[in-house]
Protein backbone atom coordinates (compact mmCIF):
# COMPACT_ATOMS: atom_id res chain seq x y z
CA UNK A 1 0.00 0.00 0.00
CA UNK A 2 1.39 3.20 -1.15
CA UNK A 3 2.08 5.78 1.41
CA UNK A 4 0.85 9.49 1.25
CA UNK A 5 1.57 12.63 3.75
CA UNK A 6 -0.98 15.16 4.09
CA UNK A 7 0.07 18.34 5.18
CA UNK A 8 -2.64 20.75 5.61
CA UNK A 9 -3.74 23.57 8.71
CA UNK A 10 -7.23 23.20 8.05
CA UNK A 11 -8.88 20.50 10.03
CA UNK A 12 -11.57 20.02 8.32
CA UNK A 13 -10.17 19.76 4.78
CA UNK A 14 -7.10 16.96 6.17
CA UNK A 15 -9.84 15.12 7.77
CA UNK A 16 -11.94 14.52 4.64
CA UNK A 17 -8.94 14.64 1.80
CA UNK A 18 -7.30 11.76 4.35
CA UNK A 19 -10.81 10.01 4.61
CA UNK A 20 -10.98 10.14 0.90
CA UNK A 21 -7.47 9.09 0.24
CA UNK A 22 -7.58 6.11 2.60
CA UNK A 23 -11.04 4.96 0.62
CA UNK A 24 -8.46 5.14 -2.36
CA UNK A 25 -6.68 2.58 -0.60
CA UNK A 26 -3.64 4.47 0.44
CA UNK A 27 -2.18 4.70 3.52
CA UNK A 28 -2.31 8.31 5.00
CA UNK A 29 -0.38 10.44 7.59
CA UNK A 30 -1.71 13.47 8.82
CA UNK A 31 0.38 16.58 9.69
CA UNK A 32 -1.41 20.37 10.50
CA UNK A 33 1.88 22.23 9.85
CA UNK A 34 4.96 22.89 8.21
CA UNK A 35 7.51 22.00 11.34
CA UNK A 36 5.48 19.03 12.31
CA UNK A 37 4.88 17.94 8.41
CA UNK A 38 9.05 18.10 7.48
CA UNK A 39 9.55 15.94 10.79
CA UNK A 40 6.80 13.40 9.79
CA UNK A 41 8.63 13.23 5.69
CA UNK A 42 12.39 12.63 7.04
CA UNK A 43 10.80 9.57 9.96
CA UNK A 44 8.58 7.93 7.30
CA UNK A 45 9.53 5.76 3.80
CA UNK A 46 7.09 7.94 1.70
CA UNK A 47 5.50 7.92 -1.79
CA UNK A 48 4.39 10.88 -2.30
CA UNK A 49 3.56 14.04 -0.29
CA UNK A 50 0.41 16.34 -0.28
CA UNK A 51 0.82 20.09 1.16
CA UNK A 52 -0.87 23.16 1.54
CA UNK A 53 1.03 26.53 0.68
CA UNK A 54 -0.51 29.05 3.82
CA UNK A 55 0.13 27.06 6.89
CA UNK A 56 1.98 28.30 10.45
CA UNK A 57 4.93 27.43 11.76
CA UNK A 58 6.25 26.77 8.22
CA UNK A 59 4.24 27.23 4.34
CA UNK A 60 4.32 25.21 2.14
CA UNK A 61 7.14 26.57 -0.32
CA UNK A 62 9.90 26.15 3.09
CA UNK A 63 8.40 22.53 3.40
CA UNK A 64 9.44 21.78 -0.38
CA UNK A 65 12.16 24.12 -0.32
CA UNK A 66 14.18 21.82 3.04
CA UNK A 67 12.98 18.34 2.05
CA UNK A 68 14.13 18.79 -1.33
CA UNK A 69 17.82 19.56 0.01
CA UNK A 70 17.33 15.85 2.05
CA UNK A 71 18.60 13.25 0.39
CA UNK A 72 16.42 11.24 1.68
CA UNK A 73 13.58 13.22 0.88
CA UNK A 74 14.09 15.18 -2.18
CA UNK A 75 12.73 12.51 -4.75
CA UNK A 76 9.49 12.27 -2.60
CA UNK A 77 6.87 13.36 -5.80
CA UNK A 78 5.06 16.60 -4.22
CA UNK A 79 1.99 18.12 -4.81
CA UNK A 80 0.75 21.37 -3.77
CA UNK A 81 -2.93 21.70 -2.45
CA UNK A 82 -3.85 25.54 -2.20
CA UNK A 83 -6.47 28.18 -2.24
CA UNK A 84 -3.99 30.19 -4.09
CA UNK A 85 -4.71 30.13 -7.53
CA UNK A 86 -2.56 33.61 -9.19
CA UNK A 87 -0.06 32.40 -11.65
CA UNK A 88 2.74 33.89 -10.12
CA UNK A 89 2.22 31.37 -6.75
CA UNK A 90 1.57 28.43 -9.27
CA UNK A 91 4.91 29.21 -10.87
CA UNK A 92 6.62 29.51 -8.25
CA UNK A 93 5.86 26.04 -6.82
CA UNK A 94 6.35 24.51 -10.09
CA UNK A 95 9.68 26.18 -10.34
CA UNK A 96 10.78 25.45 -6.96
CA UNK A 97 10.63 21.63 -8.34
CA UNK A 98 6.81 20.79 -7.36
CA UNK A 99 5.19 18.11 -9.36
CA UNK A 100 1.78 19.48 -9.33
CA UNK A 101 -0.65 21.87 -8.14
CA UNK A 102 -4.54 21.91 -7.12
CA UNK A 103 -6.60 24.32 -6.46
CA UNK A 104 -9.14 24.15 -3.26
CA UNK A 105 -12.21 23.11 -4.22
CA UNK A 106 -10.89 20.30 -5.99
CA UNK A 107 -12.52 17.35 -7.66
CA UNK A 108 -12.33 14.03 -6.18
CA UNK A 109 -10.92 12.49 -9.50
CA UNK A 110 -8.49 15.56 -9.90
CA UNK A 111 -6.73 14.66 -6.66
CA UNK A 112 -6.58 11.18 -7.34
CA UNK A 113 -5.46 11.28 -11.25
CA UNK A 114 -2.86 13.26 -9.85
CA UNK A 115 -1.47 10.86 -7.16
CA UNK A 116 -1.76 8.50 -9.78
CA UNK A 117 -0.12 9.81 -12.11
CA UNK A 118 3.18 11.09 -10.13
CA UNK A 119 3.12 7.77 -8.48
CA UNK A 120 3.31 6.26 -12.09
CA UNK A 121 5.84 8.57 -13.23
CA UNK A 122 8.83 8.07 -10.65
CA UNK A 123 8.18 4.56 -10.66
CA UNK A 124 9.08 4.65 -14.07
CA UNK A 125 12.38 7.23 -12.99
CA UNK A 126 13.25 5.06 -10.37
CA UNK A 127 13.21 1.81 -13.18
CA UNK A 128 14.82 3.95 -15.59
CA UNK A 129 17.69 5.16 -12.41
CA UNK A 130 18.22 1.30 -12.10
CA UNK A 131 19.11 0.67 -16.03
CA UNK A 132 21.15 3.65 -16.13
CA UNK A 133 22.46 4.15 -12.60
CA UNK A 134 20.95 7.53 -12.32
CA UNK A 135 22.00 9.35 -9.18
CA UNK A 136 19.96 12.32 -9.29
CA UNK A 137 17.28 12.56 -12.17
CA UNK A 138 16.60 16.11 -13.92
CA UNK A 139 14.09 17.80 -13.17
CA UNK A 140 10.95 17.34 -15.22
CA UNK A 141 9.22 19.95 -16.88
CA UNK A 142 5.36 19.56 -18.35
CA UNK A 143 4.94 18.02 -21.33
CA UNK A 144 2.60 18.67 -24.46
CA UNK A 145 0.86 15.54 -23.20
CA UNK A 146 0.94 16.65 -19.55
CA UNK A 147 -0.80 19.72 -20.32
CA UNK A 148 -3.92 18.91 -18.12
CA UNK A 149 -5.32 22.35 -16.29
CA UNK A 150 -5.17 25.93 -17.50
CA UNK A 151 -2.39 26.42 -15.20
CA UNK A 152 -0.26 23.99 -17.00
CA UNK A 153 -1.18 25.51 -20.06
CA UNK A 154 0.21 28.95 -18.73
CA UNK A 155 3.11 27.67 -17.57
CA UNK A 156 3.80 26.41 -20.93
CA UNK A 157 3.48 29.91 -22.25
CA UNK A 158 5.95 30.73 -19.55
CA UNK A 159 8.39 27.96 -20.42
CA UNK A 160 7.98 27.58 -24.41
CA UNK A 161 6.88 31.20 -25.59
CA UNK A 162 7.99 34.26 -27.03
CA UNK A 163 8.70 36.96 -24.62
CA UNK A 164 8.16 40.58 -25.35
CA UNK A 165 7.64 44.05 -23.72
CA UNK A 166 5.76 46.72 -25.00
CA UNK A 167 5.41 50.14 -23.75
CA UNK A 168 1.86 51.72 -22.92
CA UNK A 169 -0.04 52.82 -25.56
CA UNK A 170 1.81 50.41 -27.76
CA UNK A 171 -0.21 48.28 -30.18
CA UNK A 172 0.55 44.24 -28.99
CA UNK A 173 -1.85 43.94 -32.70
CA UNK A 174 -4.78 45.44 -34.59
CA UNK A 175 -7.89 44.32 -36.35
CA UNK A 176 -7.80 42.82 -39.38
CA UNK A 177 -4.08 41.14 -38.63
CA UNK A 178 -3.52 37.34 -39.15
CA UNK A 179 -4.75 35.80 -35.92
CA UNK A 180 -1.12 33.84 -35.77
CA UNK A 181 -0.28 34.23 -31.40
CA UNK A 182 -2.49 33.24 -28.42
CA UNK A 183 -0.85 35.56 -25.59
CA UNK A 184 -0.74 35.30 -21.99
CA UNK A 185 0.43 38.83 -19.76
CA UNK A 186 2.80 38.01 -17.51
CA UNK A 187 2.93 41.45 -16.30
CA UNK A 188 1.26 44.64 -17.12
CA UNK A 189 -2.64 45.84 -18.75
CA UNK A 190 -3.86 45.77 -22.19
CA UNK A 191 -7.14 46.96 -23.45
CA UNK A 192 -8.77 45.46 -26.77
CA UNK A 193 -10.77 47.99 -28.66
CA UNK A 194 -12.96 48.35 -31.69
CA UNK A 195 -13.96 51.25 -33.40
CA UNK A 196 -17.57 51.97 -34.10
CA UNK A 197 -19.22 53.16 -37.39
CA UNK A 198 -18.98 56.81 -35.91
CA UNK A 199 -15.25 56.28 -35.37
CA UNK A 200 -15.03 56.28 -31.55
CA UNK A 201 -13.49 53.97 -29.99
CA UNK A 202 -15.05 51.07 -27.55
CA UNK A 203 -12.90 48.64 -25.30
CA UNK A 204 -14.59 45.71 -25.40
CA UNK A 205 -12.39 43.67 -23.05
CA UNK A 206 -9.21 44.58 -20.09
CA UNK A 207 -6.82 41.75 -19.39
CA UNK A 208 -4.73 42.05 -16.60
CA UNK A 209 -1.96 39.78 -15.14
CA UNK A 210 -2.08 35.67 -15.62
CA UNK A 211 -4.66 36.80 -18.37
CA UNK A 212 -5.29 34.75 -21.98
CA UNK A 213 -6.47 36.73 -24.57
CA UNK A 214 -6.02 36.65 -28.94
CA UNK A 215 -8.43 33.18 -29.44
CA UNK A 216 -10.09 33.32 -32.83
CA UNK A 217 -11.13 30.03 -34.74
CA UNK A 218 -8.55 27.13 -34.40
CA UNK A 219 -10.35 25.53 -38.06
CA UNK A 220 -10.57 28.68 -39.72
CA UNK A 221 -8.35 31.84 -41.18
CA UNK A 222 -10.05 34.20 -38.98
CA UNK A 223 -8.26 37.58 -38.65
CA UNK A 224 -7.66 39.35 -34.90
CA UNK A 225 -11.50 40.64 -34.05
CA UNK A 226 -10.29 43.98 -31.99
CA UNK A 227 -7.26 45.96 -31.70
CA UNK A 228 -5.03 45.07 -28.48
CA UNK A 229 -2.95 48.23 -26.86
CA UNK A 230 -1.14 47.97 -23.96
CA UNK A 231 -2.71 50.57 -21.17
CA UNK A 232 0.35 49.92 -18.96
CA UNK A 233 4.23 49.28 -19.71
CA UNK A 234 3.52 45.06 -20.23
CA UNK A 235 5.02 41.79 -20.36
CA UNK A 236 3.52 39.01 -22.54
CA UNK A 237 4.54 35.65 -23.65
CA UNK A 238 3.34 34.29 -27.26
CA UNK A 239 2.67 31.26 -28.57
CA UNK A 240 1.65 30.26 -32.16
CA UNK A 241 -1.92 29.40 -31.82
CA UNK A 242 -0.90 26.60 -34.83
CA UNK A 243 0.62 24.78 -31.74
CA UNK A 244 -1.62 25.55 -29.01
CA UNK A 245 -4.28 23.92 -31.71
CA UNK A 246 -1.71 20.51 -31.81
CA UNK A 247 -1.54 20.88 -27.57
CA UNK A 248 -5.61 20.48 -27.57
CA UNK A 249 -5.77 17.60 -29.99
CA UNK A 250 -4.01 15.97 -27.75
CA UNK A 251 -5.16 16.96 -24.42
CA UNK A 252 -9.20 17.17 -24.49
CA UNK A 253 -9.21 17.98 -20.64
CA UNK A 254 -7.39 21.31 -21.16
CA UNK A 255 -9.90 21.87 -24.35
CA UNK A 256 -12.79 21.09 -21.84
CA UNK A 257 -11.06 23.60 -19.08
CA UNK A 258 -11.02 26.34 -21.95
CA UNK A 259 -14.22 25.75 -22.75
CA UNK A 260 -15.30 27.11 -19.37
CA UNK A 261 -13.11 29.59 -19.55
CA UNK A 262 -14.76 31.11 -22.61
CA UNK A 263 -18.36 30.75 -21.07
CA UNK A 264 -17.03 32.69 -17.99
CA UNK A 265 -15.71 35.44 -20.20
CA UNK A 266 -19.35 35.36 -22.16
CA UNK A 267 -21.14 36.00 -19.15
CA UNK A 268 -18.81 38.41 -17.74
CA UNK A 269 -19.16 40.34 -21.41
CA UNK A 270 -23.28 40.00 -21.03
CA UNK A 271 -23.38 41.64 -17.15
CA UNK A 272 -21.51 44.39 -18.70
CA UNK A 273 -23.54 45.01 -21.86
CA UNK A 274 -26.82 44.83 -19.47
CA UNK A 275 -25.27 47.42 -17.70
CA UNK A 276 -24.24 49.29 -20.29
CA UNK A 277 -27.94 49.33 -21.60
CA UNK A 278 -29.82 49.60 -18.53
CA UNK A 279 -27.96 51.22 -15.46
CA UNK A 280 -27.68 54.68 -14.35
CA UNK A 281 -25.16 57.09 -15.07
CA UNK A 282 -24.18 56.90 -11.30
CA UNK A 283 -24.52 53.06 -11.80
CA UNK A 284 -22.13 52.68 -14.70
CA UNK A 285 -19.58 55.06 -13.55
CA UNK A 286 -19.40 53.16 -10.12
CA UNK A 287 -19.90 49.44 -11.40
CA UNK A 288 -17.13 50.31 -14.04
CA UNK A 289 -15.22 51.89 -11.52
CA UNK A 290 -15.11 48.62 -9.48
CA UNK A 291 -14.22 46.66 -12.31
CA UNK A 292 -11.09 48.07 -13.10
CA UNK A 293 -10.38 47.94 -9.44
CA UNK A 294 -10.72 44.42 -9.04
CA UNK A 295 -9.55 43.68 -12.61
CA UNK A 296 -6.33 45.50 -12.17
CA UNK A 297 -5.67 45.92 -8.55
CA UNK A 298 -5.94 43.61 -5.69
CA UNK A 299 -5.86 46.39 -2.95
CA UNK A 300 -8.47 48.91 -3.59
CA UNK A 301 -6.98 51.50 -1.71
CA UNK A 302 -3.91 51.53 -3.70
CA UNK A 303 -6.15 53.25 -6.77
CA UNK A 304 -6.32 53.00 -10.27
CA UNK A 305 -4.53 54.72 -13.11
CA UNK A 306 -6.57 54.48 -16.27
CA UNK A 307 -7.87 56.91 -18.52
CA UNK A 308 -10.77 58.77 -17.98
CA UNK A 309 -11.69 58.10 -21.90
CA UNK A 310 -10.65 54.32 -21.30
CA UNK A 311 -13.33 54.50 -18.32
CA UNK A 312 -15.90 56.23 -19.98
CA UNK A 313 -15.49 54.20 -23.40
CA UNK A 314 -16.09 50.34 -21.15
CA UNK A 315 -18.89 52.48 -19.11
CA UNK A 316 -20.65 53.45 -22.42
CA UNK A 317 -21.21 56.62 -21.78
CA UNK A 318 -20.01 60.21 -22.92
CA UNK A 319 -15.89 61.44 -21.53
CA UNK A 320 -17.61 64.23 -20.35
CA UNK A 321 -20.62 63.03 -18.32
CA UNK A 322 -18.01 60.36 -16.82
CA UNK A 323 -15.76 63.24 -15.35
CA UNK A 324 -18.92 64.95 -14.13
CA UNK A 325 -20.23 61.90 -12.35
CA UNK A 326 -16.76 60.93 -11.17
CA UNK A 327 -16.72 64.80 -9.13
CA UNK A 328 -20.29 63.82 -7.95
CA UNK A 329 -18.78 60.61 -6.08
CA UNK A 330 -15.87 62.59 -4.97
CA UNK A 331 -18.19 64.83 -3.38
CA UNK A 332 -20.01 61.95 -1.94
CA UNK A 333 -16.76 60.36 -0.25
CA UNK A 334 -16.98 57.39 -2.23
CA UNK A 335 -13.62 57.82 -4.34
CA UNK A 336 -10.75 60.45 -4.46
CA UNK A 337 -9.25 61.88 -7.36
CA UNK A 338 -5.51 62.27 -7.43
CA UNK A 339 -4.40 63.22 -11.23
CA UNK A 340 -5.36 60.71 -12.82
CA UNK A 341 -5.44 57.97 -9.86
CA UNK A 342 -8.81 57.02 -8.71
CA UNK A 343 -9.02 55.76 -5.33
CA UNK A 344 -12.20 54.13 -3.92
CA UNK A 345 -12.67 55.31 -0.59
CA UNK A 346 -15.85 53.34 0.16
CA UNK A 347 -16.38 50.05 -2.02
CA UNK A 348 -19.44 48.92 -0.35
CA UNK A 349 -21.37 52.23 -0.97
CA UNK A 350 -20.00 52.47 -4.26
CA UNK A 351 -21.87 48.68 -5.10
CA UNK A 352 -24.85 49.79 -4.00
CA UNK A 353 -25.28 53.05 -5.88
CA UNK A 354 -28.12 52.66 -8.08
Amino acid sequence: MKKILLIEDDITVRENTAELLELSNYSVITAENGKTGIEAAKKNKLDLIICDIMMPVADGYEVLQVLSKDNTTKHIPFIFLSAKTEHKDVRKGMDMGADDYLTKPFEENELLSAIESRLAKIAILNEQRKIDRYVEPAPVQPQEDEIKSIDHLKNYFTDEGEEYFYKSGETLYHEGDNSNYIYLIYSGVVKATKIDEQGKELITAIYKDDDLFGFTSFTQNVCYQETAVAIDDTTVYKVLKSKLKDILEKNHSITLNLIDFFSDNVTEIKDQLLQMAYSSVRKKTANTIIQFTEKIQKRHHEGIKISRSDLASVAGIATETFIRTLSDLKKDGLIDIEGRNIKVVDIEKLKKIH
